[in-house]
């Protein structure tokens, strides 16, 4: 253990605070089982070691991820009881899909020792959705969302701006956007957000991001889901077609029968396969009315979860609207109720009507709709109900 605590501390000296991501203020830390759940890639490492850095008592903490050589000869639960015995207070657990029956030891762990609190995250979202049997009514969970744009720009330019809720935006767009093209020109760093903006590692080589992405993408189809899933080789190929397919389209509304035709499966089987990506963090399914959803309703459109993808997926073959409409609906996802809407593109809080578009958009569809609006792309500040797209992610 003495060996875990150093390599620990070493890692707590080199880990900035200088960009925290949103959700590090949203936990709360008097739970004493937190599950962080995000697609590989969003930061969830630099968020547990954030934690313990700023807001934990170092002395009885300790970090550790679960694919360490440590755990080859160790068992996890006897390590915590270790810890305990010299006080521990605070275990942080990374990776923990790498380690056999890692739900049933943090079950016992959390049974067997109240005074040591435990926060687990895992690059597999399907692992910690299929140990929630085990332990949903004793961990809380959080999603680590991708980067918001307004994270993007922190992290790009270093230049700070607040989090403005929905209802703000609504009400004072034109002033909030106003304020903010006194420090920043937003059009061309929102461009370069939609191609690579949304999980941190673009910092690290801009070129070599698509590649990381084309790998990311395969690891959660061919290790992820197939561990979770069992499904065969032929199987998760179609998977990578069906994503290629949505990246390709415009707004995606899949025709089940077509499509099940075109992957080769049945169709049973490619809505659940959609349900899987959905949870894979690959894709964003979308319903005109969540009260009915069961496990074989289909989506009324499907798009991928950002627009990185897309242009990982589709390259040159981009449909605008299609990224348009799949970042407005990145950016609500998990904070605000959103569904598809019979008058337009979106419905959000069962309350506001979204149409997104170009400059040229006009508000002919929805002009008898009361609270709708247009999410307007390529333009600097709005007016009215009208609002500039990228202004929607500045919501964390």
């Amino acid at each position: 253990m003495e060996d875990l605590i150093l390599e620990f501390q070493e890692k707590i000296t080199f880990v900035s605070l200088k960009f925290q991501q949103y959700l590090i203020d949203k936990i709360d830390l008097n739970n004493p089982l937190i599950a962080v759940k995000g697609a590989r890639g969003s930061g969830k490492t630099t968020l547990l070691l954030q934690i313990a850095k700023r807001k934990l008592p170092l002395k009885s903490t300790l970090y550790v991820s679960l694919d360490h050589i440590y755990f080859f000869e160790n068992k996890l639960y006897d390590l915590a009881k270790l810890f305990v015995k010299f006080g521990g207070t605070h275990l942080l657990l990374d990776e923990v899909h790498k380690y056999p029956n890692w739900s049933r030891e943090i079950k016992l762990i959390y049974d067997n020792f109240p005074a040591l609190s435990i926060i687990f995250t895992s690059s597999s979202i399907l692992e910690i959705y299929k140990s929630e049997s085990d332990l949903s009514r004793r961990a809380v969970s959080y999603t680590l969302k991708e980067l918001s744009f307004r994270e993007f720009i922190e992290l790009d330019t270093n230049k700070k701006f607040p989090v403005f809720s929905l209802e703000e935006i609504l009400s004072n767009h034109n002033e909030i956007a106003s304020k903010m093209l006194e420090e920043l020109k937003p059009l061309p760093l929102f461009a370069k957000y939609l191609q690579m903006g949304a999980y941190p590692y673009f910092k690290e080589s801009e070129n070599d991001y698509p590649q990381k992405w084309r790998n990311t993408i395969n690891l959660i189809i061919e290790i992820d889901i197939n561990a979770v899933e069992d499904l065969n080789y032929e199987t998760l190929v179609k998977l990578k077609k069906l994503l290629i397919t949505v990246a390709t389209s415009a707004p995606f509304k899949p025709n089940i029968t077509k499509l099940s035709e075109k992957v080769g499966v049945s169709r049973n089987t490619l809505i659940q396969a959609i349900k899987i990506l959905d949870r894979a963090g690959l894709v964003n399914e979308l319903y005109k009315d969540t009260s009915g959803i069961g496990v074989l309703t289909k989506p009324e459109k499907l798009f991928l979860n950002n627009t990185n993808l897309m242009y990982v997926l589709a390259k040159e073959n981009i449909n605008i609207g299609n990224v348009r409409e799949t970042f407005f609906l990145n950016q609500f996802k998990d904070l605000h109720e959103i569904n598809g809407s019979a008058q337009a593109d979106f419905l959000v809080n069962k309350k506001y009507t979204f149409e997104i578009g170009g400059k040229n958009k006009t508000r002919k569809q929805i002009i008898d709709i009361p609270d709708s609006y247009i999410a307007k792309d390529m333009i600097e500040i709005g007016y009215g109900t009208i609002i500039p797209v990228w202004l929607f992610g500045f919501m964390y």
